[in-house]
C-alpha cells in the first residue's frame, strides 16, 4: 500500500499543466469524487490496524500535493492569461464596439401592434395567466367534450376551491370575459399577452407565444366593420400595399367566423409566395354574451385574436419560431 501511495506522489509531481485543458485533466485524475486520491482512501480497510497511522499520513500528504499542485497552477494560468492580455494592450487601436441593448423583437412588435390599435380607438385590458375552467373554456362557448380541453392542447394544474379545473390560459380570450363582466359595454379593447399551449417545439409552433386579441361591444356592431378594421390593421403592419384575403372560419365563440390571410413572398423565394394566416375574427357568439350577463338583443360585437410571433416572422421575414427563444445576440442585435 505504501508503494502504491509512493508511485501516486510521483504521478502527481510529475505531472505538467500548461494550459487550461490540462487542469482540468488534472483535477478529474487526482481530485475528483473517482479520482486516483480518493479510490487510494477507499482502499483503507486493507491496511491492517498497526500500518493505519502511517498509511493515512502518507495518503494524506498525496492528497494536500496535489490540491495544492491545482491551485498554485491554476493561479500561475491565471496571471499567464492577464499578461498576454496586457501585452496586446495598443493605444492606438481603436476602441470596441459598443453593444447597447434594445428592446427583443417580440417586444418591438407588440408594441406596434399596440400603437395600431390605439390609432384605431381601442383601448388595453389584462388578466391573469393561469385561469379557471369557467373564463378559459365555458364562457366561450366550448363544449365540455371540446379537443382543447385535452391535456394534449392545454396545461392543466389542479383543481381551485370551487373544483374547477386550473389551467396555463390557451388563449388571451379570457381577459375578454372578465372585461364584459366587469364593465357595461360599449367596449372596445385590446388584450396582449402570453399563452400557453401543449405543443411539439418544431420552427412553426412553441408551447409560449404571445397574442394579441381585441373586443368590440356595442349596440348595433356589423360584420362590415369587422372587415374593415382588419383590412385596416393589415394596411397599417404590412404597408397599404399588402395582398390580403377573407375567408370564412369556425370558432367555438364567434359566429360567423372568419379568417385572414396575407400574401407572403420571402427573399430569395423567386416569386413562389403563398397565403398565410395571421388571425382569427368573428360576431361573438350570443353564446359569450349570455355567459357575462349582456344581452345579446340589445348588444353585438366583434373579436379576434392574432399571434404576435407571426407576425413578426412575417414583419421581418423570419422562417422559423425557435429563433425568438434562443438569446443569440447575433440574432437580437441585429433588432437595435
Amino acid at each position: 500500500m505504501l508503494d502504491d501511495i509512493k508511485q501516486l506522489k510521483q504521478e502527481v509531481t510529475d505531472y505538467s499543466i500548461t494550459n487550461e485543458e490540462e487542469l482540468e485533466s488534472f483535477r478529474l485524475e487526482f481530485l475528483s469524487r473517482n479520482g486516483k486520491v480518493q479510490s487510494m482512501f477507499s482502499r483503507m480497510s486493507e491496511v491492517p490496524n498497526e500500518k493505519k497511522a502511517e498509511v493515512g499520513r502518507a495518503m494524506n500528504e498525496v492528497k494536500n500535493i496535489a490540491e495544492q499542485t491545482f491551485k498554485e497552477a491554476e493561479k500561475r494560468l491565471e496571471r499567464e492569461e492577464a499578461a498576454d492580455l496586457n501585452a496586446t494592450d495598443d493605444i492606438t487601436l481603436p476602441a470596441p464596439p459598443f453593444s447597447s441593448g434594445s428592446y427583443h423583437p417580440l417586444t418591438q412588435t407588440m408594441e406596434e401592434m399596440k400603437n395600431i390599435f390605439y390609432r384605431l380607438g381601442f383601448s388595453i385590458a389584462d388578466g391573469p395567466e393561469i385561469e379557471d375552467d369557467f373564463h378559459n373554456f365555458t364562457a366561450l362557448n366550448f363544449p365540455p367534450n371540446h379537443p382543447a380541453r385535452d391535456e394534449q392542447d392545454t396545461f392543466f394544474i389542479e383543481k381551485n376551491e370551487d373544483d374547477q379545473d386550473l389551467v396555463l390560459r390557451t388563449h388571451t380570450s379570457p381577459v375578454q370575459i372578465r372585461l364584459m363582466q366587469e364593465k357595461e359595454p360599449p367596449i372596445r379593447s385590446i388584450m396582449p399577452g402570453r399563452v400557453y399551449r401543449n405543443e411539439a417545439v418544431s420552427p412553426k409552433s412553441y408551447f409560449l407565444f404571445h397574442q394579441v386579441e381585441a373586443l368590440y361591444i356595442d349596440t348595433d356592431v356589423s360584420v362590415a366593420e369587422l372587415k374593415e378594421t382588419l383590412i385596416s390593421f393589415a394596411k397599417l403592419m404590412f404597408g397599404s400595399d399588402v395582398k390580403y384575403r377573407l375567408r370564412p372560419g369556425f370558432f367555438p365563440f364567434t359566429e360567423p367566423s372568419l379568417e385572414m390571410d396575407i400574401w407572403w413572398n420571402p427573399p430569395n423565394s423567386d416569386g413562389d409566395g403563398k397565403w398565410l394566416e395571421i388571425l382569427g375574427s368573428g360576431m361573438v357568439d350570443p353564446n359569450v354574451l349570455k355567459a357575462v350577463d349582456i344581452d345579446p338583443e340589445e348588444y353585438t360585437g366583434f373579436a379576434w385574436g392574432m399571434g404576435v410571433e407571426r407576425i413578426a416572422m412575417l414583419h421581418h421575414q423570419i422562417d422559423d419560431i425557435r429563433i425568438f427563444y434562443d438569446n443569440d445576440v447575433r440574432f437580437l442585435e441585429q433588432f437595435h
